[in-house]
């Protein structure tokens, strides 16, 4: 195992494509107001340079947008998605807030540690993946949940946890979402109510059918 560490580039520059995407974003804001770009420049930053955000891609996106310097590391030291050292092919980030912990998020953390014999933090020597430990990520319904890079794989347990993180490891593509088979946030059994169409709500009244006096 091994913490990530940080290789700083000594230049950094947009691909031509996140180029395009970058003035798309400053656009969509009036003029004088450009700095209001800085969390999707970032993030574009990030995508580009294998996950993280080096001092390079900081102070680019602070020319670019005309901003002082301190003002986007303010942004980028504030949001934790945003990563200022390297992260694995697989950023692994364990939700442990209440909703998550009620429902056994310690069992998962565990499953992971397990798996992937690393701690929060570290980075394998692979550099297949890195664990992380998170505030809520905002799927409470479907507790325990992870987030790796752009998926959020829910209703978790030990087991879907490992089976995840191997598939991974073998360099399949598991199935994210829910992995109990929910449907969204749905409750397990599926819908209680409004269901069977027999109710009046919402229901048009007949052309020409009015209400009679007194009733």
């Amino acid at each position: 195992m091994s913490s990530a560490t940080t290789e700083q580039p000594d230049t950094f520059a947009f691909s031509a494509g996140n180029l395009t995407a970058a003035k798309a974003f400053v656009a969509k804001y009036p003029d004088g107001y450009q700095a209001s770009a800085v969390l999707p420049l970032l993030d574009l930053a990030q995508r580009q340079n294998d996950g993280w955000l080096p001092q390079a891609a900081l102070e680019y996106v602070a020319d670019f947008l005309d901003m002082p310097s301190i003002r986007v590391y303010e942004v980028a030291t504030f949001y934790t998605m945003l990563n200022l050292a390297p992260v694995g092919r697989h950023h692994v980030q364990v939700c442990t807030n209440i909703s998550c912990w009620l429902r056994g998020a310690d069992t998962i953390v565990e499953a992971c540690r397990n798996t992937l014999g690393i701690g929060f933090g570290e980075t394998t020597d692979d550099g297949l993946f890195t664990l992380s430990e998170v505030e809520c990520l905002g799927a409470c319904v479907n507790a325990p949940m992870m987030q790796i890079n752009d998926d959020y794989y829910e209703d978790l347990d030990a087991g879907s946890t490992k089976v995840i993180l191997g598939t991974l490891k073998d360099g399949g593509a598991p199935k994210s979402g829910s992995q109990i088979g929910r449907k969204t946030c749905e409750p397990l059994g599926g819908l209680t109510s409004l269901t069977d169409g027999g109710g009046t709500a919402g229901k048009a009244k007949k052309p020409g059918a009015r209400k009679r006096k007194g009733a």
